[in-house]
């Protein structure tokens, strides 16, 4: 993921979908606009249903030159072929995940509304750091990231650093030139059109 002037996108899967229908939905929005990447993100623990999902969504990132990352299991990552691992701790399983994968895969880190837990798993050898939610959100216990803290992070911080979480028009265009990447998830995929939700979304990178 490289470091670009104009933010990139970064699509998050839902928490659970259709093996039947999603994989399709998915090519659909990658063939409509230039996606970064493409984190699986499942709420199930269950190892099948999680290989089963990254192995149909990596048929269609890898076919478009797409990476694919998952949530947390650093261990299925390489195991499933898979472009890197998004880690959820901060700092904490940073290096055990890079040497598990090696120098060449994708390491994340989401650090909630942290300076200092992205600081940490930067200097641990994060490729990019993750703050948010952006907007309000009954699963953020209520905290959510700053504009100054992207504005703090661009100035100081060379590593590249995703928004995400209740992102709206509005926040996209006040953060778009102090941020990397807008993690995109439910913010599309509950729209009755996920695709059109992700244009309008977008619009302001335009």
């Amino acid at each position: 993921m490289a470091e670009t002037e104009t933010p990139q996108i970064y699509l998050i899967s839902p928490p659970d979908f259709d093996l039947s229908d999603f994989p399709s939905t998915l090519a659909a929005l990658l063939d409509a606009q230039e996606i970064a990447c493409v984190r699986l993100a499942l709420a199930t623990r269950d190892e099948d249903r999680i290989c089963r999902a990254a192995d149909a969504l990596r048929e269609v990132t890898h076919a478009r030159d797409v990476a694919l990352v998952i949530d947390t299991h650093f261990v299925l990552a390489d195991r499933l072929g898979l472009d890197g691992v998004h880690l959820v701790d901060g700092a904490r399983s940073v290096r055990k995940a890079r040497k598990a994968l090696g120098p060449d895969a994708i390491v994340g880190s989401f650090c909630a509304a942290s300076r200092h837990e992205g600081i940490n798993a930067g200097e641990a050898g994060c490729d990019y750091i993750a703050f948010g939610p952006i907007g309000a959100t009954a699963l953020a216990g209520g905290e959510t990231a700053q504009d100054e803290l992207f504005q703090w992070w661009s100035e100081m911080i060379e590593l590249p650093v995703v928004a995400e979480g209740a992102l709206d028009l509005a926040a996209i265009e006040r953060l778009a030139p102090i941020t990397d990447f807008f993690g995109l998830g439910a913010e599309i995929w509950d729209a009755e059109d996920p695709r059109a939700a992700l244009a309008q979304l977008t619009a302001p990178l335009g």
